[in-house]
């Protein structure tokens, strides 16, 4: 049995499929007041009726509430947790759910005999880092190492569907100009969400990925002038780029995205893919085949008028 907590996330209900399709006894945690129905028609999540037709055990719970999550890993060989503060506010923030919330599940799946965790975390994740959410996912990460549980730990560079769709793609597909932070000189290998969906999937029988640390990321380190000229040769158009220094607002954008992009300038995140891609027979996506897939897919949306846009809906 592998339980998979986040599954109504965008990757966790991805990892779920998988794995149901691979004939795989799945249970997922929804919490009982979980608006994934609400949100899975805006694209932004997984129904977790959806899941639970496929196949999915549901087990009612919340990382907030230690006790709920007995029934979650009771019996279970495998962990996964995708499970995030992203994209909520209020109670669910970065100390309730990324740290206090994985603490309560990796003190619940140890205490239950769990033989294997796989965490998604972030590349960058760091116990002194000063953002919140990565300070959380990296004192996680320790959490995990130290729980004496088999573990993997999966750190993927930004995903391009919500960096790169979000900060380029969705003023450029509204005709309005891009912002970026600082010069733009830095290096990221951005991931889809899909490649990493399987590799969470591969890594639940793979020995390789017993005990490590794995850095994931897409098959070409960009910069976002690189990720501006993707969209401009999509769109057959020059796209209009204005420039804020690190630490300024960005209109459009939520916090924490600027702080996260004034980070994202002081590092490169640019991973060698190659052999690790083999190892777990995982087909990397392109920037450039995702933002023609996004352009393709919001140039239907117009066609049909009000009924949305890909890059809002799709952007989580």
């Amino acid at each position: 049995m592998i339980a998979v907590i986040g599954a109504t996330g965008i990757v966790g209900g991805m990892i779920a499929r998988r794995l149901l399709v691979q004939g795989k006894e799945v249970r997922i945690l929804v919490r009982n007041d979980s608006p994934s129905a609400q949100l899975a028609q805006e694209g932004r999540a997984t129904s977790a009726e959806s899941l639970i037709e496929a196949g999915a055990q549901p087990v009612y719970g919340d990382l907030r509430a230690p006790a709920s999550l007995n029934a979650a890993v009771e019996g279970v060989d495998t962990v996964i947790s995708t499970a995030n503060s992203a994209g909520r506010g209020g109670d669910d923030n970065s100390q309730s759910v990324d740290l206090e919330g994985n603490r309560n599940l990796i003190e619940a799946a140890r205490d239950a005999g769990v033989q294997h965790f796989i965490f998604v975390s972030a590349f960058g994740a760091d116990p002194n880092n000063p953002v919140p959410f990565m300070q959380a996912k990296g004192q996680s990460e320790a959490s995990l190492r130290e729980s004496g549980m088999e573990y993997t730990i999966l750190a993927p560079t930004p995903f391009m569907e919500i960096w790169a769709a979000v900060v380029v793609g969705m003023p450029a597909l509204q005709g309005r100009p891009v912002t970026l932070v600082g010069e733009c000189r830095r290096r990221h290998s951005f991931i889809s969400n899909r490649d990493v969906a399987a590799f969470a999937a591969a890594a639940v029988d793979h020995p390789a990925a017993r005990n490590q640390y794995l850095a994931i990321g897409g098959p070409e380190p960009l910069t976002w002038h690189d990720v501006v000229a993707t969209y401009e040769r999509a769109l057959g158009r020059p796209i209009p780029v204005q420039f804020v220094p690190m630490g300024e607002p960005i209109p459009g954008l939520p916090d924490p995205m600027p702080w996260i992009l004034a980070g994202m300038e002081t590092y490169d995140s640019a991973i060698e893919m190659d052999k690790i891609a083999r190892t777990f027979n995982v087909p990397l996506t392109t920037l450039e085949t995702f933002v023609r897939e996004q352009v393709a897919s919001r140039t239907a949306c117009l066609s049909l008028g009000p009924l949305g846009s890909w890059g809002s809906r799709n952007a989580v």
